[in-house]
């Protein structure tokens, strides 16, 4: 009987010793940084060298094509524009369907000062091509000094930034960008991407 109780308690104390150790080997769970490929875009594609500031030059819906090297998801958006703007739409599109996944709408209030709005995570998906836009008649012009062409697609951390394009349009919601260009960017706009594995 006392073998049998000895059995018993050593039974138990490997449970315990097995479940214990199970437990303290579970490791947290990873949390990526948040990063916003704008300034990465700028100084790889050289236009972050001369920028003017345009105001009341027509509306245009105009941004930058993506793609995402890991899943990951936007958690806000971010606008810097040269005059005031209570509305300024943000959108993002699916590039293969042409259809908007998410608008949203940002209070500038206040010209040349970058605004952030934190929004729902927009799930995004690896090497899916994604456009961000915004659609404005102000926009700071970016280009290189000597107004020459950039090379796409551009590495900005977990983000290839794929392309630049522009279309005419009124604030009706309706134009997908088709006219591309790489000698300027039109901006400034943007987004905070979190990696999520």
């Amino acid at each position: 009987m006392k073998t049998l109780k000895t059995i018993f308690t050593i039974l138990a104390v490997a449970i315990l010793t097995i479940s214990c150790s199970s437990d303290d080997d579970k490791a947290d769970p990873i949390v990526y940084n948040a990063e916003n490929p704008l300034d990465l875009y700028l100084s790889g594609s050289g236009f972050n060298q001369k920028s003017i500031d345009l105001k009341d030059a027509g509306m245009y819906e105009y941004g930058f094509s993506f793609k995402p090297t890991v899943n990951g998801k936007i958690t806000s958006f971010f606008a810097k524009i040269p005059d005031v703007n209570v509305n300024l739409r943000i959108t993002l599109w699916d590039v293969a369907t042409k259809t908007v996944i998410k608008s949203e709408t940002m209070n500038v209030s206040i010209a040349n000062m970058s605004f952030q709005k934190t929004i729902v995570p927009i799930p995004l998906v690896k090497d899916k091509e994604y456009f961000l836009t915004v659609n404005s008649d102000d926009w700071i012009k970016r280009t290189k000094t000597d107004g020459s062409a950039t090379t796409y697609p551009i590495i900005a951390g977990n983000i290839t930034i794929t392309g630049y394009a522009y279309i005419s349009s009124t604030a009706a919601q309706t134009l997908f960008p088709t006219s591309s260009s790489n000698t300027y960017y039109a901006g400034d706009t943007s987004f905070l991407f979190q990696q999520t594995e």
